[in-house]
């Protein structure tokens, strides 16, 4: 990968994304995800090359920086967060596509996102508590999120919130699954017992 147009490309190729030239120089593009309009790839050309800017994480950063010359701190960024790729030939393909994938998964990351794919993994005839969930999204301390999270769930289809239960067992209230007993009918319907309002966890939670 040497030019802007195969950076750009592959750039685009990731879902919900989009090329922007938001600056007065042109020589500055950027592909951003749609929705939050952040952007996690910046190309534009440099000293005869074309450079690119990824966001990585911590523990990635100066093994990319220490492994290639062409990596560098990010130029016009905050240089913990970001590198700099010099599409100089000296680089494999294969690489200079993983950087840009990781700052893709940086930027499209978020805890919501976590959480409900964390309650995806939930199977058919188990449960998981708020914490458990919240665990398994990477971060034990918020249970609190993964209520909220699972108050505003934009797909039930697919996310699956009624497998969801307090450290009790207990289930929600009413309210949230529009009308008394609906969580309840829904757990049964996976072949999961309900006791007065209770799940067993030591049966049926994982």
């Amino acid at each position: 990968m040497k030019t802007r147009e195969e950076a750009t490309k592959y750039g685009l190729s990731f879902p919900d994304t989009y090329l922007e030239t938001p600056f007065h120089d042109p020589n500055w593009e950027l592909v951003r995800v749609r929705g939050s309009k952040k952007a996690f790839l910046w190309v534009y050309e440099r000293n005869g090359y074309i450079n690119m800017n990824v966001k990585v994480r911590p523990e990635w950063r100066d093994f990319w920086r220490d492994a290639y010359a062409s990596v560098l701190p990010g130029y016009h960024q905050n240089k913990e967060h970001w590198n700099t790729i010099i599409l100089d030939g000296t680089i494999p393909d294969k690489d200079v596509k993983q950087m840009i994938a990781e700052s893709y998964d940086i930027i499209t990351d978020s805890p919501t996102k976590r959480i409900y794919e964390a309650v995806k993994t939930i199977p058919k005839g188990k449960v998981a508590t708020y914490g458990r969930v919240a665990e398994l999204a990477g971060n034990p301390r918020m249970s609190r999120a993964v209520g909220n999270a699972l108050h505003h769930n934009p797909d039930p289809e697919h996310i699956p919130c009624y497998r969801v239960v307090n450290s009790k067992g207990e289930l929600a209230g009413a309210f949230a699954f529009g009308g008394e007993h609906v969580q309840e009918e829904l757990l049964k319907a996976d072949g999961i017992e309900v006791v007065n309002g209770r799940v067993d966890l030591k049966k049926y939670g994982i």
